[in-house]
């Protein structure tokens, strides 16, 4: 046997060693040699790179982004490729948001685009966090061009910011993991759900009394908005105000506001909401603070998000409006 094929044979037993659990169609990359001791990296199994509904969650998730950032002119081809320096990321959040962020527009170094990187996830992982969304991404991983990072954080910010798409749902792909361990380097395939449903997603997965009525006794729901305007009227209407249409009128956070303050008897200075909010942000914040007062006033935390709420979401606005009604149906 000739030297060459005896140290092919050689690379051929090593990697069989080393990589016990590597699925068929995976390589053990150079770089994964170079890991220190205890380190670890993280791939997508090509197997999944092929999978129809995962290549389905990327086509959605890339044509989402382009539509967001049509006027910015930005185009995004390859999710990888176009995501990992923080500057599509940071146009993205800044678009759904409204909150412009205090970033270079432009960083070619390697440390100027982790650092850019850094301020983007931190805003939006102060926006995704108090909702319950598990942070799965990290600077490092989506600046190594991490796709399953990448897609984790878009399907969060998706689904957070009610983007106008429909999700694959149970889109599931594996991962190779490969770690050095007393200087051999060990493989693992793990199965990493991206998506569950669309309902499970945007947090409203609780049945309650409003979902049986909307779907099986719409006759008892127009009885029950029939006695909930009857009741905010009665209250709103000492300031020359009327409500006709529950899921509209409250949309944008001025009347829940207002019938706070008469519910409480206090003033509401004007100076802590928008009177006339123009933007989504403006009335997600008039909802959210109004939220804030009925804690103040001793009631549990609205089981709905403030963004259902703008949304013109029936079952949130029914909800939150029951709340009042059961608490101060009997106040003058």
């Amino acid at each position: 046997m000739d030297a060459d094929k005896m140290s092919d044979l050689h690379e051929e037993g090593k990697n069989a060693i080393n990589a016990p659990l590597l699925p068929s169609g995976t390589e053990i990359h150079p770089e994964d040699a170079l890991l220190e001791e205890n380190a670890e990296r993280i791939m997508l199994d090509p197997s999944s790179h092929e999978n129809p509904k995962f290549k389905d969650l990327v086509k959605t998730l890339t044509e989402w982004i382009n539509s967001e950032l049509e006027e910015e002119r930005i185009i995004v081809k390859d999710l990888e490729e176009d995501c990992y320096d923080g500057q599509v990321l940071q146009k993205l959040f800044e678009k759904l948001s409204g909150r412009k962020l205090n970033v270079a527009e432009v960083t070619q170094s390697e440390i100027g685009q982790k650092q850019k990187l850094q301020t983007v996830l931190e805003a939006v992982n102060s926006v995704l966090r108090p909702h319950g969304w598990t942070v799965e991404w990290s600077v490092e991983s989506i600046h190594s061009k991490y796709l399953v990072s990448i897609v984790y954080l878009l399907v969060a910010l998706a689904m957070h910011f009610q983007a106008a798409i429909r999700l694959p749902e149970h889109v599931s792909v594996q991962v190779v993991v490969v770690k050095k361990l007393e200087g051999i380097l060990q493989t693992a395939v793990l199965t990493k759900e991206l998506t569950t449903t669309t309902e499970m997603m945007m947090g409203r997965f609780e049945r309650d009394a409003f979902d049986t009525l909307l779907d099986h006794a719409p006759d008892k729901l127009n009885v029950v908005k029939s006695s909930l305007i009857t009741f905010v009227n009665k209250h709103l209407n000492k300031l020359n105000l009327e409500v006709t249409e529950l899921e509209s009128q409250f949309a944008d956070g001025v009347y829940l506001i207002l019938l706070m303050g008469l519910l409480e008897d206090y003033f509401v200075p004007l100076y802590n909401f928008f009177l006339t909010p123009e933007s989504f942000e403006q009335k997600v914040h008039n909802v959210a603070f109004a939220f804030e007062l009925m804690q103040d006033g001793g009631l549990m935390k609205p089981k709905a998000r403030p963004e259902d709420v703008v949304n013109l979401n029936l079952k949130a606005t029914l909800r939150v409006l029951y709340n009042l009604f059961t608490n101060y149906k009997n106040s003058e």
